[in-house]
């Protein structure tokens, strides 16, 4: 794989894919429908997905790509793949939150190595390089990279008072009820891959989600975190967390900054 054009094409991708959301969003009325799960779905998700997918094959034709919107077409994968989630934070989007973002990862052996999550929204763009550390991009974004900043874990949590984000939409009693083990100087929420950037800049210690998610959920934000030096765990056994599993649905998870002393369960 060439890193450095991979960056280049899910940035554009990225971009381009959050324009064409934006449009939608910023329009007085968009359709919304329900998917077998009772998920939502809207046209901003199908063409945000039709956009990526059909970039990503164009520039890398030999490598598999696995979109939310197009799961059900791919069993198994190979070794090494391309995964999308053209608009996550569906739920937010519909109801006008602005968190929501665009999704594109590369995984291989089992392992999110590159990624991009782009929230249109709010303007926040964060990519891995192509040497695989991760970058905040600054807007306004146009067709060159502008300036970018690296980002980085926070180096020394203090495990007396953590900042912990959670899910604004998936909030539990389970997960609540995780986050009261710890000694906590504060807690946000947030929509979407958004929680793992929080952690991967330092604005959040501890992101646990208890609860369901599929590899297109995570694998981009995963990758940005980790090219920020943080880590992401199962819930149940701290080993890290691996693409490629069948079925493509993840176990339960921690996101964390490596200084964060995990509670077991």
């Amino acid at each position: 794989m060439q890193f450095d054009l991979l960056t280049s094409e899910m940035r554009r991708l990225a971009l381009q894919a959050g324009a064409k959301i934006m449009e939608i969003y910023e329009a007085e009325n968009f359709a919304v429908r329900s998917k077998s799960d009772d998920s939502p779905v809207t046209e901003a998700d199908e063409a945000a997905d039709a956009l990526i997918s059909a970039g990503l094959r164009r520039a890398f034709p030999d490598i598999p790509v696995v979109t939310e919107e197009q799961a059900a077409t791919h069993e198994q994968t190979a070794p090494s793949f391309l995964i999308v989630d053209p608009l996550d934070g569906t739920k937010e989007f519909v109801q006008r939150r602005g968190d929501f973002t665009v999704n594109i990862a590369y995984v291989q052996d089992g392992i999110p190595v590159r990624g991009v999550v782009y929230a249109p929204a709010k303007g926040r763009l964060f990519y891995t390089t192509g040497d695989g550390r991760s970058v905040e991009e600054r807007g306004p974004f146009g067709e060159s990279p502008g300036a970018t900043e690296p980002v980085g874990v926070n180096p020394t949590p203090d495990n007396r008072g953590l900042m912990v984000v959670a899910s604004k939409s998936h909030r539990d009693a389970a997960t609540d009820n995780y986050i009261a083990r710890y000694a906590l100087r504060d807690m946000t929420s947030a929509g979407s891959s958004l929680k793992f950037c929080l952690v991967a800049t330092g604005e959040a210690d501890l992101y646990p989600r208890l609860g369901r998610t599929m590899e297109w959920d995570t694998a981009a934000g995963d990758a940005v975190l980790r090219g920020a030096g943080g880590e992401v765990v199962r819930f149940d056994d701290h080993t890290p967390l691996v693409y490629g599993k069948p079925g493509f649905e993840n176990p339960f998870f921690v996101a964390f900054a490596p200084g964060v002393l995990l509670v077991k369960d």
